[in-house]
């Protein structure tokens, strides 16, 4: 019973008209992404938790939540994973609330490699569509989905631009990258020039 329910939640088409829509002007003008950082804690999740990982009851990105629990997390910073540009900036209510969808270009100008990152459930949206945002700026803060939840960050990175917002869980990851080793494989830490 419990595979027939988790099968018709993930089949349901569920916020379908909230595909960002790319234009060729933001895409052209997404900056190079050098080195990419977490979106809680910046730089190093520090004083977070990731409550429910990547894959996880097929879960298709990263819960990060407060170490104090609950709602000690609500209304702390989101941060830009990396440089780019917002494609998506909007309330779409229901489980998702307030969203931020991010391009990020971390190939080169000619040959451009293009993901997107998305920030879900938050309290405060800092940035709107077209807007370019460095490593590390702050575009919002943690919420609850208008009270849906206890406050968390969903946060998600996707190698299909602008797919739809989708329901966070599902068998097919297709589209979906893990988000920690994604981020992990792709940071950039200053060494030590005497060393």
């Amino acid at each position: 019973m419990k595979y027939l329910v988790l099968l018709s939640f993930i089949t349901l088409p569920f916020f379908s008209l909230t595909t960002a829509n790319p234009t060729p002007e933001l895409l052209s003008s997404c900056p190079i992404s050098e080195s990419f950082d977490f979106p809680v804690g910046a730089p190093n999740a520090k004083n977070y938790y990731n409550a429910q990982k990547f894959g996880k009851n097929h879960h298709l990105g990263d819960d990060w939540n407060g170490r104090g629990g609950g709602n000690t997390d609500f209304g702390d910073p989101v941060y830009a994973i990396s440089d780019g540009i917002v494609s998506f900036s909007a309330d779409i209510k229901g489980g998702w609330g307030n969203i931020i969808r991010i391009y990020h270009n971390y190939g080169t100008t000619q040959k451009p490699v293009t993901i997107e990152s998305l920030y879900a459930h938050l309290n405060k949206r800092l940035v709107k569509i077209g807007s370019l945002v460095k490593k590390g700026d702050k575009i919002g803060t943690i919420g609850n989905a208008n009270g849906r939840y206890w406050a968390h960050l969903h946060f998600e990175i996707r190698d299909t631009l602008d797919m739809p917002v989708g329901q966070g869980y599902s068998i097919n990851t297709q589209g979906y990258i893990d988000p920690t080793k994604f981020i992990r494989s792709h940071r950039k830490i200053k060494k030590n020039p005497l060393n």
